[in-house]
């Protein structure tokens, strides 16, 4: 099994996309800290001398959701776009062997993707409350709580990924799906009926990091948050299984 795990993130990581995916994610969060970090106290925005600044200042390392969630597609998609699927499956007869290693590569990417971002919020997030008079204190088990939530919640939209890759199978199509629920749809809802945006898996991810919700209805307990993410991790490595197993791949 562990060189099944091996073989499927030597195929993320030799190639070009991951790191690709990877400069996006960054990108995306760096411009989520400078614009707290400069907009802090503003109307409506907390200042980042408070835990709740400060914790809205981390979340900010969970911002590249969707990348994580495109490179949990690609593991899948790429495999049946290059017909190497069924080289794999020959190799390894028994599918379900293969799914959990996939499954296996996609949260070891979520979790470096997570990592990679929160080193990313350490960097600049503690120049912030220094130029701003904060007292470094701020720092504590809050900021380890968000950090905890974005690594949870990157390996969750990895395996995401994973799930609706394959049950769409066409890469275009299962990465087109995942940006317009994230950007689009998932964020429509959060806005305009946040009672139900607060169970989706963006609202979990946002209950987990403790950030406060702009919407007027809060989201769920940090605990409750991290349940329902563990829930959907569940559903989706189960219907990437399902969909994988029992499928013809001709």
């Amino acid at each position: 099994m562990t060189r099944l795990v091996r073989a499927e993130l030597l195929k993320v990581f030799t190639t070009r996309m991951v790191w690709g995916m990877l400069a996006l994610s960054l990108g995306f969060t760096a411009i989520g800290l400078v614009a707290l970090s400069v907009l802090s106290g503003a109307q409506g925005v907390p200042a980042v001398t408070g835990p709740e600044g400060v914790r809205n200042l981390f979340s900010q390392a969970g911002t590249g959701l969707v990348f994580a969630f495109v490179i949990g597609t690609l593991l899948m998609t790429g495999e049946y776009r290059f017909q190497t699927i069924t080289y794999t499956f020959l190799v390894t007869p028994r599918r379900e062997r293969v799914v959990a290693a996939k499954l296996a590569a996609c949260a070891v990417v979520g979790l470096l993707f997570g990592l990679a971002g929160i080193a990313l919020a350490f960097a600049v997030a503690i120049p912030a409350l220094l130029i701003r008079g904060a007292s470094l204190s701020l720092i504590g088990g809050d900021v380890a709580r968000v950090c905890a939530g974005v690594v949870g919640a990157m390996a969750l939209y990895a395996i995401l990924g994973l799930a609706v890759g394959s049950l769409l199978r066409n890469q275009v199509a299962a990465i087109v799906v995942g940006v317009g629920w994230v950007y689009v749809l998932e964020s429509i809802l959060v806005a305009l009926l946040p009672s139900v945006g607060k169970w989706l898996p963006g609202g979990a991810a946002q209950a987990v990091y403790g950030v406060s919700s702009p919407f007027g209805s809060g989201y769920l307990p940090a605990w409750g948050g991290a349940a329902l993410l563990v829930g959907y991790a569940a559903v989706f490595a189960a219907v990437a299984s399902l969909t994988t197993i029992r499928r013809d791949i001709t």
